[in-house]
Parts: structure tokens; sequence; C-alpha cells
């Protein structure tokens, strides 16, 4: 009886010694036909990249942009805007490619509807959301167009370059700190942040406002909007601004920051940002001197 039993217990073993060897010969057989090789070379690349995978280049992350790159076998095409160029620069020498200046941008918050300009009409208490209160109503001060103020694109912010005034209840954006990673213009449910050019010296001019309301309309709700009226396009004489659903807008690649267009526009919706003060019209020069 015992001799049975042992006979049984040793195929059984047997039996299952040979069904893992098979199934192991299989799964190695199966693991060499599918196994992807990876390019050395993605790893040297990631290296260079600042592991932010904040999503700035419009890829999932930094190893995914290393991946791409390789595969590429170029830089054209591809940014990392927090490394800028001196990481992509990195990474040609490294790769022992070329690599193109890149024109560093920044975040420009295009609505100017702060508390002073865009006063309340309602008050909502409660914990909200730009994103829910967007799906629920115009906002406080009445623009469907304008920022909402509750902070989404300071939350999505992983490089501490925003905050909310309280004062304005707008959001600050702060040119140095700013990678260009467009994590705020994502999160805007208005498209009112805008990347543009940081421009020479960091000086910008554009229209602080994306009301595509008719003048009367826009102003009632807010001081600052834009009314489409255009003598900006008509002040403009290098094609830098258009006029379109009452709304007009600067293009930074043809601005030339003559400054023409800012003291033509009737409600201040054109911002020069880190320009100089304006020297005084000599009318105005001589009527402070008389006083």
């Amino acid at each position: 009886m015992n001799e049975f039993f042992n006979e049984i217990t040793l195929y059984s073993v047997v039996s299952v010694g040979a069904i893992g060897s098979v199934a192991a010969i299989i799964l190695y057989m199966v693991a060499q036909k599918f196994k992807v090789i990876e390019d050395p070379r993605i790893d040297v690349v990631e290296e260079k990249l600042p592991g932010a995978n904040c999503g700035g280049c419009g890829l999932a992350g930094c190893r995914a942009l290393a991946e791409a790159i390789v595969k590429a076998e170029t830089l054209e095409g591809f940014s990392c805007p927090p490394g800028g160029n001196e990481v992509m620069n990195d990474i040609a020498e490294a790769m022992g490619w070329e690599a193109g200046e890149q024109t560093p941008m920044v975040a420009v918050l295009r609505c100017n509807g702060s508390r002073e300009f865009a006063p309340p009409k309602v008050k909502f208490e409660g914990a909200m959301t730009c994103a829910f209160a967007h799906s629920l109503f115009a906002g406080e001060g009445g623009c469907p167009y304008g920022c909402l103020g509750c902070g989404d694109c300071v939350e999505a912010c992983n490089f501490e370059a925003m905050y909310m005034d309280q004062q304005t209840g707008l959001p600050v954006i702060l040119d140095d700190k700013c990678v260009a990673c467009k994590a705020c213009v994502k999160a805007c449910p208005r498209d009112i942040i805008e990347m543009r050019n940081k421009g020479k010296k960091n000086r910008r001019i554009f229209v602080s406002c994306i009301n595509e309301e008719k003048g009367g309309v826009a102003r009632k709700n807010c001081k600052v909007a834009c009314i489409g009226c255009g003598r900006c396009v008509k002040e403009c004489k290098f094609d830098a601004i258009t006029l379109e659903n009452n709304l007009a807008y600067i293009d930074y690649n043809k601005c030339t920051l003559c400054r023409k267009c800012p003291p033509v526009c009737p409600t201040n919706a054109i911002h020069e940002v880190n320009l100089p003060p304006r020297k005084p019209k000599k009318e105005e020069k001589e009527k402070s001197e008389e006083t």
C-alpha cells in the first residue's frame, strides 16, 4: 500500500515538474518573441531633462519626451519649456546633434476684470472651482468671458509661478518663475491665459480682454473691456493688430513695441508690460509747470 502511494507521489512530482518546465520554456519563448529592447540613448536624454513631468512639451512626461526625441533622431519640433534652450543644447551635445534656439515664452493673463473694473453683481458662497463655476454662471462680475477667480490655474502650476491677488480677485503671473509649461492654460476653462513671446527685455504689449460681446454690452460688465472700436487697428502701421468678433488681438510676432496703440484705446484694454514710463506730452507738461 505504501509502495502504491509512493509511486503516485513520484508520478505527481514528475508530472508537475514536467508541466512547470514546459510552461517555463513557453514563457521564455514568448518573452523572447515580444521583448522590447530600449535604446540606451533614451536614458541619456531623460537624465538631461529636468524631471518636472509637467506636460509642457505636449507629451505625457520627461520619459515620453526622451523616447520621442530618440525615435525621431532630431530635436526639431520638440521643446522642454522648463529647461529652455540650455537643456535642449545639452541634449543636442550629448546626442551629437544641432539644436536651434527656441523663443522664450511666458503665460499672460488676458483679463483685467478686477473687482475695481468689474464689480461683483452676485455673491456665491461655498467651495468653487473655475471649471464648475464656468458651467454654472457667468461669474460674479457678469462677464461670460472673464476670469472666474477661483484659482484653478494657480492650483495647476507646479512652479509657484502664480498666486491669487485677494484685492483684485485675479491671478498674478510671476514672469521670472514661469516656465511656459502651459499647465495654467489647460486648467482655465475660459482660455484667458495665453502663451506669448516673452519679448526683448521681457517687454510685451497685448489686449487684456477676450470678450467678444458688442461694445456696450461688454462695458456694462467691465469698464476696461475691449469694445471693438478698431482705433488700435487703424493706428498700427505694421499690420500687427486684427479685429474679429468685436475683439482686437495683437500678434506678438508682428508687434514692434512702437507703443502707438495703447494711447488710442478708449478703455485702456491694451496693456504694456515692463516698458518705461511714457514721457508727458508737451501740453500736459506745460500745464503741470504752470500749476
